[in-house]
């Protein structure tokens, strides 16, 4: 369900974007990145042509276009899920051309966080466990840090709560506090309040602009709704694999 919203006062955020201060180098880097997908007999579909990207900490950029105008696909090259064909694909430092298995499930535990539309929670783990599951994954405990988080999206009193007791927008927001309870340099945010109404959506949405200020990271925001990337820093346009404006 796409959602209308008005953007947030920019009055809110001073010079520099979200973040409040001129951006840093790069987080995230592509450079005439090129991806293919085999069809059978030989047969192949371009689903990204030569697409040059950066974001950088602290900045929120929307990622703009119609479906199947590659999108998804460039989440995920970025989060190391498919790899490159051609070009130049670098996040955090690591060179994804090069990087092994085990260093790109360790680049996606320390340095990316993601946030899906469907919102992906375990239903057997409370909203409190949910969001330590990161850590607990890269063998680490920081009650400190998931205690932090429930408040910061509002949800201390629903800690111990299961995702079907949670509304929408709530399962986003423990979505969303999963995706940075690890201190993640770089969010991907695929269509995070396309399954919300108006309200719970703005919410997140505020939510997201908030921790990619407070934590510095930065935030590839995927979107198909103008209203939501005007909240942006930036707006990147994709059309059939290319990027059309920037």
């Amino acid at each position: 369900m796409a959602v209308s919203f008005s953007p947030p006062d920019p009055s809110k955020f001073a010079a520099g974007g979200v973040s409040g201060a001129t951006h840093p180098s790069p987080v995230v880097v592509l450079r005439r990145v090129s991806k293919r997908f085999e069809r059978g007999e030989g047969a192949s579909v371009a689903a990204l042509e030569e697409v040059s990207l950066e974001v950088h900490a602290g900045e929120v950029v929307a990622l703009v276009g119609p479906s199947g105008c590659g999108k998804s696909t460039t989440l995920n090259l970025i989060s190391g899920v498919d790899r490159a064909d051609g070009g130049e694909l670098e996040v955090c430092g690591v060179d994804l051309r090069t990087a092994t298995l085990e260093r790109l499930a360790e680049l996606r535990r320390r340095s990316v966080g993601i946030v899906f539309q469907a919102f992906h929670l375990m239903a057997h783990l409370t909203a409190e466990e949910n969001i330590a599951l990161p850590l607990a994954l890269d063998g680490r405990e920081d009650g400190a840090r998931v205690a932090h988080l429930l408040d910061r999206v509002g949800l201390t009193k629903r800690a111990r709560h299961y995702p079907p007791e949670l509304s929408g927008g709530e399962q986003q927001r423990v979505a969303l506090a999963r995706a940075m309870v690890h201190r993640p340099r770089v969010l991907l945010a695929d269509e995070p309040t396309g399954n919300l109404d108006s309200a719970a959506g703005a919410a997140v949405l505020q939510l997201i602009l908030d921790l990619a200020r407070e934590e510095r990271a930065g935030v590839l925001l995927v979107t198909h709704d103008d209203s939501v990337a005007r909240a942006a820093d930036r707006i990147v346009r994709m059309r059939d694999g290319r990027v059309v404006d920037r």
